[in-house]
């Protein structure tokens, strides 16, 4: 989330900078909103003035033995105005941070300014494509031949946009799995971590999942009721509220300008009665607990610190996970099909830093070099993009995709995205850091990356490292992993050498 002093100060140029991500007009509640709370405040500021005043007299009175009711009747009314302001205060406060909480991150001054993805800026390519002597085959065709990938008996038992990995399949991923902990862990200072799939909602606005983006997560409801101010009252919903006991009622409207809520209340049956509460806060609601599965493991491991200053000292801190990852994928119907490229399900090795300010910039070009490490020692040709401010991620400031070449389809694939949030995250999350535990702290910046994606990686070895015979070469690096085994049969066996 932006700093609310800091749009207030760079108003004009914030705004800029939303246009350049295809979000002119985000912020044209802001400015009324704002303007209205400080005129508020003002005035809550001159009645307090003249309460203090007032009751230096009101003192002055009695001591006097002066009748002095009337001005105290006076600053009663003086009180209940200051209350009443000081609520509507609240209310803007509440209001403010809902707009700051669905303006996305303000791009870096290194970042192209575009559209969509065709304005992205390639930066380098690594290796070449690899050359066949006959007609390269997409990775679904080779795993079904191989058996190795069962995507109807995925569809089967789940749904669309699921797989089956059998055999060599299913070790391939572990391997690749093993190979990406042990070079981060070994080799680039990465601290494993083995965090919760399922986290709460404080966790997924910490990370800018929430609430923006619900409908891409998949919800685990939940039998307790809380507060919640990630949550807006939907239409049907079924709440609780303040100073109404264990009464259940269902959400008929609600309005995002003033945040008030219509209810009706429900019976014991939780039949709809008729009887109508107007003007109900959104504050006062209790909504139901939910949980979600995570998208990537950036969610728990930016998370594990929300809410705790670091010592500065201890910067950068450097953390990766091997999780499955969740997407409902709404909005891609019709995209991606086929194959393994845009699934429900799929696991990912995650790196995660936490960076001083001064220093983030630095350690996003790191994190970059350990992700195409990854591609490199693989032997698997790929591109590295600088993303436009058009294809910028809700939360990022800068970031750097990786697309790897996949023959069989004849594109480059995003198998990595590296990005550098600033304190926008941390600002969410409330993570700060201090020098010696002392002084004033500061936001964090966070940063991460995919490294990388077993199921993409997966995909790309098959279509990299295809043979006219049906059989595919296993990457060296692996090898170790898979018993010494050189390549996988068309039967789906493991070769030995």
């Amino acid at each position: 989330m932006l700093d609310l002093a800091f749009v207030r100060q760079n108003f004009e140029q914030i705004e800029q900078k939303l246009a350049q991500r295809a979000m002119a007009g985000a912020l044209d509640n802001f400015r009324d909103v704002d303007t209205r709370r400080r005129k508020l405040l003002t005035e809550v500021e001159a009645l307090k003035n003249r309460r203090n005043l007032a009751s230096e007299e009101i003192g002055r009175l009695k001591k006097q033995g002066l009748d002095a009711e009337d001005r105290i009747l006076e600053m009663r009314q003086v009180s209940d105005e200051i209350k009443r302001l000081d609520d509507e205060v609240a209310v803007l406060d509440d209001e403010l941070r809902q707009i700051l909480t669905n303006i996305p991150n303000v791009p870096h001054p290194s970042v192209p300014v575009g559209r969509s993805s065709e304005d992205n800026q390639e930066v380098r390519r690594w290796g070449e494509p690899p050359r066949f002597s006959f007609e390269p085959r997409a990775h679904w065709d080779i795993g079904e031949a191989l058996g190795i990938l069962d995507l109807a008996r995925a569809a089967k038992i789940t749904g669309a946009r699921f797989a089956v990995y059998w055999d060599l399949g299913a070790k391939l991923e572990r391997a690749l799995a093993n190979f990406m902990l042990d070079v981060h862990g070994r080799e680039h200072g990465y601290r494993e971590v083995l965090p919760p799939a399922i986290v709460n909602a404080d966790s997924m606005y910490g990370t800018g999942q929430l609430p923006k983006f619900e409908e891409d997560l998949f919800k685990i409801p939940g039998k307790s009721f809380q507060k919640n101010r990630y949550s807006k009252p939907k239409r049907g919903e079924r709440v609780l509220a303040d100073g109404h006991g264990d009464a259940w009622f269902e959400v008929v409207a609600y309005d995002a300008g003033t945040e008030a809520t219509r209810l009706e209340l429900l019976d014991k049956l939780g039949q709809k009665t008729g009887h109508i509460e107007n003007g109900i806060p959104r504050t006062s609601l209790l909504f139901r607990r939910d949980w979600y599965l995570i998208p990537t493991a950036e969610v728990p491991l930016t998370n594990l610190f929300r809410d705790e200053v670091l010592d500065a000292a201890d910067l950068p801190i450097s953390l990766t996970a091997y999780t499955p990852c969740f997407r409902s994928e709404a909005g891609s119907y019709g995209k991606d099909t086929r194959g393994i490229i845009r699934h429900h399900q799929f696991q990912k090795v995650e790196m995660v830093k936490f960076a001083h300010p001064s220093t983030s910039y630095d350690e996003l070009e790191r994190l970059t070099v350990h992700a195409e490490d990854i591609l490199q020692r693989l032997g698997l040709h790929y591109r590295v993009v600088n993303l436009c401010t058009g294809d910028l991620g809700f939360s990022a400031a800068k970031t750097y995709d990786l697309e790897v070449w996949l023959p069989g389809q004849r594109v480059y694939r995003e198998i990595s995205s590296c990005s550098n949030f600033e304190s926008f995250q941390a600002r969410r999350a409330n993570i700060r850091f201090r020098v010696g535990g002392k002084g004033k702290s500061d936001f964090v910046h966070t940063l991460n990356g995919s490294g990388l994606p077993t199921g993409r990686t997966w995909m790309a070895i098959v279509e990299n490292y295809q043979q006219q015979d049906g059989s595919v070469l296993i990457p060296e690096v692996l090898r170790g992993y898979l018993g010494g085994a050189e390549r996988i049969s068309p039967a789906g066996r493991l070769v030995p050498k």
